[in-house]
């Protein structure tokens, strides 16, 4: 007995022994697992670079504009700027139904869906599945001499990738750059089409008014025409005078199909600009529009948060930063976590039976050793897509202060001309009132008439053209702004 008991003292020390050896190895597979987990962590943030924006170089941008004012044109909305009820109504039937604008919305879409997506990608995977198995095994094999054997299964199957190097999150911040992209994408169509109607509106009224000139022309020349004939019967011209005046007023009429065409030709275009078919624009005159007397840039820092392509440009530098990052985390690896869970028998009547069961958890590593170079050049491109993505960023913010820079010079070259061209006008109008008095008396040659109507013909429709140029200038300055998308 007493043996008895010692062997069993003996039995049980060795179980204490063996528990706390067991102890012990747990709680240092815990220090080391804790350990690993953090060197992980630590490892993962440097792996991921944080976001920083690319380098914008704004200073001197708009050419001879020197202003810490921050008062912009490009911050109106389109409402204020563009006082003329009818172009509103046409502005607003080209906002809802422009199909490049529903093509854009329809991206922005797209990239919600890719944004979901992204996000999913934290959740574990489940899937359901059920079969059934018919083999042969081999003579060596089959031990029960059943030789074909049926298994049935059915189950569920989860995996759930740990997201250690922070792929998944870059991954998620790609596509929220995407979405951001897609939207600044949008505006930016937004902003180009109001110009466009807006500029379509006003080369119609500039027609409109070259088409009355040019008739009230050859209304004048009919009189000039008459004149020379009534000179001629009084001997003090020749027929030739009458001839070449007969030529100069149908010279005046034959540019007005001309002008006709181009004003259709425009209203086609303006239509389907407004997503219809082509048809006749109302419009009214261009006497009657109206600009802000005084055009405010702002600074050129503005161009970042105001003009849409150039917020494009800097979500698409994102968009591939943060691809980088995948890239990066793709040569660490892959840390996965999976189970399952089913029934599976021999009999189609045993499947349900609790003894069937069968459940599986399992962990692992996925290292990549050797694909082909496949990393290495997925990491080399991302790097290039990157490094391209800047220098975009760059040309359009330098595009964007040159289209800035060329509307202000075209607003003032226009307001020179309009006040060259009022003197020139008034100068052209005494010289045809003189010449024709001057015929009649026979103190001057007929070809001075005719010259001077002409001058001023083209003075006229000249003045109309800079009138547009003064309009148009500002619509582009506004569109260079940023303006319209608001």
């Amino acid at each position: 007995m007493r043996t008895r008991n010692l062997k069993r003292g003996k039995q049980a020390k060795k179980r204490r022994l063996r528990f706390k050896e067991y102890t012990m190895n747990r709680n240092m597979l815990r220090h080391l697992l804790l350990i690993f987990l953090t060197g992980l962590l630590l490892a993962s943030c440097r792996l991921t670079q944080p976001y920083q924006t690319p380098p914008a170089r704004t200073t001197n941008l708009f050419r001879d504009v020197t202003t810490a004012d921050t008062a912009s044109l490009g911050s109106l909305h389109w409402k204020e700027l563009f006082t003329d009820t009818t172009l509103q109504r046409l502005i607003s039937a080209g906002i809802a139904r422009n199909l490049d604008l529903q093509v854009a919305y329809t991206r922005i879409q797209q990239a919600q869906a890719y944004y979901r997506q992204s996000g999913a990608a934290f959740f574990p995977t489940l899937n359901a599945n059920a079969g059934a198995t018919r083999s042969r095994l081999p003579e060596v094999q089959d031990f029960r001499q059943q030789g074909n054997i049926t298994q049935y299964q059915l189950g569920i199957s989860s995996g759930w990738e740990i997201d250690v190097w922070g792929r998944l999150r870059s991954n998620r911040r790609a596509s929220l750059a995407s979405l951001l992209r897609s939207e600044a994408g949008a505006r930016a169509v937004q902003t180009n089409l109001v110009a466009d109607i807006a500029n379509y509106y006003l080369l119609l009224m500039a027609l409109d008014q070259q088409v009355a000139i040019t008739e009230l022309t050859v209304v004048n020349w009919d009189t000039t025409v008459q004149t020379m004939r009534a000179l001629k019967y009084s001997a003090r011209v020749t027929e030739a005078a009458v001839v070449q005046s007969e030529a100069q007023r149908y010279a005046a009429e034959v540019t007005i199909p001309d002008l006709k065409q181009d004003i259709r030709e425009i209203e086609n275009a303006l239509s389907i600009l407004l997503g219809g078919p082509p048809s006749a624009i109302a419009r009214g005159r261009l006497d009657n529009q109206t600009m802000p007397p005084t055009l405010q840039t702002g600074v050129p820092a503005q161009l970042l948060a105001n003009r849409p392509d150039v917020q494009q440009a800097e979500l698409n530098y994102r968009y591939f930063f943060e691809l980088t990052n995948v890239a990066r985390a793709s040569f660490y690896p892959a840390v996965t976590i999976t189970g399952s869970s089913g029934l599976s028998a021999l009999a189609l009547t045993n499947l349900l039976d609790p003894g069937s069961l069968a459940i599986s958890v399992g962990a692992g590593l996925t290292q990549p050793i050797l694909n082909r170079r496949l990393n290495r050049t997925r990491l080399e491109v991302a790097r290039a897509q990157q490094q391209e993505a800047a220098l975009d960023f760059q040309n359009t913010l330098l595009n964007a202060g040159r289209e800035v820079s060329d509307a202000l010079s075209l607003h003032q070259t226009a307001l020179q001309k309009i006040q060259v061209r009022t003197n020139q006008m008034a100068a052209l109008q005494k010289s045809v009132s003189y010449s024709q008095e001057l015929v009649r008396y026979g103190f001057s040659s007929y070809v001075e008439v005719i010259t001077a109507r002409q001058s001023l013909l083209q003075a006229e429709l000249g003045s109309v053209n800079d009138r547009l140029q003064q309009l148009q200038s500002v619509v582009n300055l506004y569109r260079s702004l940023g303006g319209g998308w608001r």
